[in-house]
């Protein structure tokens, strides 16, 4: 098939990507290992512009393809029933063009719910079904979970969601800025902010500095302990171990409060800009750094030797909510729940950063359990530890560079796509620009945008009561698969 190969963080001009017909495109897609990281529309005067690309992790390299659809055509033969890594792209873009898919075998819509949604159902004499949301108790976002189940026994859940949808790719296109980029998801600041500012910076050529990359960098693997340590928090609170709760709670303040001593946010706002970031970490903030998260560090070991030496949480962590590594594959789980499956995907290491080179870590070994999804997150913290103390030791290298340097104009007919290991896993965001060097389009691709089927099956055979831990170990987002 005609395709072209780019780095990830790198331009290409938009005409260069080859265009084939959508039947021969079809036929590669539907054939090939390689996992679909970005698959979506564009309008191109009487056509639709479908754009691919596809990772190739073992090379780190992205492959890119396009097919134009006339608008008149209004369907093709679904990818989907013969590879079902592209059931949720071929959703969305059959949603936001009306191209349909044909064959394909789960076709509803992705954020579009309208009042006559059809749920999935189940018959039978001692079948039930139970609905939750999308109003909840508590102060979350909002998201419908119909069950079906005989007693607690849980056959099948299917996942609604769509209730927030904000527009923020054509926000994207009118107003491009970082502080929208850090408010589409506000648990992964530093990840979207990275990410939106690699795209406008390889869209402009222009180069930050090393020191600006380092810094980055660290608030990236910050955002990850953070978010980490309060998740294990969260998952003993939901299994009624409040001492865990309680102590990792603490402990995530530390962190986050390190945050706010770097960027004046404990969330990390306003730290990346685009041309570099607004903030310096001289050597005195780098050694509080260190010993802050040496600090972090024992407590995280203390609480999770204490935690797992507990038969009751051990009873409730281990044989839950189990997804195997083959399912996962199948329907392209990214991310830390792909890593508790066994899929040795990282996109820091894969695409490999040169700041990352000199921090390789040790493969986790999955149970694919919500004991494997605590596990996982304790790992990541302590490696992330490990990663921050060599990227501050390497930052000493570059004191004496700028922090920011000026954006350049955007190069008009520009392809350019990135790809940030978010704490949640594959964070993908790609952008073109039209012949008036404008932005012309925008996509993101949040990593829950890949997992929340993957919750729906972790689900099935397991107690109704187990959703919790089940929801909190997988912990995805509603606003980033919403957008």
């Amino acid at each position: 098939m005609d395709s072209c190969i780019i780095k990830n963080n790198k331009r290409i001009n938009l005409l260069d990507i080859p265009t084939v017909e959508i039947e021969k495109l079809r036929a590669y897609l539907s054939a090939t290992n390689l996992r679909p990281i970005a698959f979506f529309g564009s309008d191109w005067g009487s056509a639709t512009k479908l754009f691919v690309a596809l990772a190739d992790d073992e090379k780190g390299e992205v492959i890119l393809s396009s097919s134009l659809i006339d608008k008149e055509v209004k369907a093709y033969e679904s990818i989907t029933k013969d590879n079902y890594q592209y059931h949720m792209f071929e959703r969305e873009f059959y949603e936001q063009f009306g191209i349909e898919p044909i064959g394909h075998p789960w076709l509803k819509p992705v954020r579009k719910n309208l009042d006559n949604y059809e749920f999935f159902s189940m018959e039978g004499e001692e079948l039930h079904e139970v609905a939750v949301g999308p109003i909840h108790a508590g102060v979350i976002e909002p998201g419908h979970f119909r069950f079906s189940c005989q007693g607690e026994k849980v056959y099948n859940l299917e996942i609604m969601l769509g209730y927030q949808h904000r527009n923020c790719e054509s926000l994207m296109i009118k107003r491009p800025s970082v502080q929208l980029a850090e408010s589409i998801c506000g648990d992964s600041v530093i990840a979207y902010g990275l990410c939106y500012c690699q795209v406008i910076e390889e869209l402009s050529g222009t180069k930050i500095t090393n020191k600006a990359k380092i810094i980055r960098r660290i608030g990236l693997e910050m955002e990850r302990i953070a978010i980490h340590i309060g998740d294990l928090g969260a998952i003993l609170g939901d299994i009624a171990y409040l001492m865990g709760k309680e102590v990792f709670a603490v402990v995530r303040t530390l962190v986050i409060n390190t945050m706010l001593e770097i960027s004046g946010s404990r969330f990390g706002r306003g730290l990346i800009v685009e041309g570099g970031v607004n903030f310096d970490i001289n050597r005195e903030l780098s050694k509080k750094i260190v010993n802050t998260l040496d600090n972090v560090k024992r407590a995280v070991e203390n609480m999770t030797k204490a935690a797992l030496k507990s038969s009751t949480v051990m009873s409730r962590l281990e044989k839950t909510g189990s997804l195997n590594k083959e399912t996962a594959q199948e329907i392209n789980i990214v991310g830390l729940i792909g890593r508790s499956c066994g899929i040795e995907l990282d996109s820091r290491f894969d695409f490999l950063d040169e700041f990352y080179c000199d921090c390789k870590i040790k493969p986790f070994k999955a149970t694919n359990d919500a004991y494997s999804r605590f596990r996982i997150r304790y790992k990541e913290i302590i490696d992330s530890i490990s990663i921050i103390k060599k990227l501050l030791k390497k930052l000493e290298q570059f004191e004496n560079e700028e922090t920011k340097v000026e954006l350049n104009p955007l190069i008009p007919n520009s392809f350019a796509l990135s790809i940030v290991e978010s704490w949640r896993g594959e964070l993908v965001q790609a952008a073109t620009t039209n012949d008036k060097a404008e932005l012309s389009r925008y996509k993101i691709k949040d990593p829950s945008f890949n997992n929340w089927f993957g919750l729906a099956l972790a689900l099935r055979n397991n107690g109704i009561s187990d959703f919790p831990l089940c929801n909190k170990g997988f912990d995805l987002s509603y606003c980033g698969f919403d957008l």
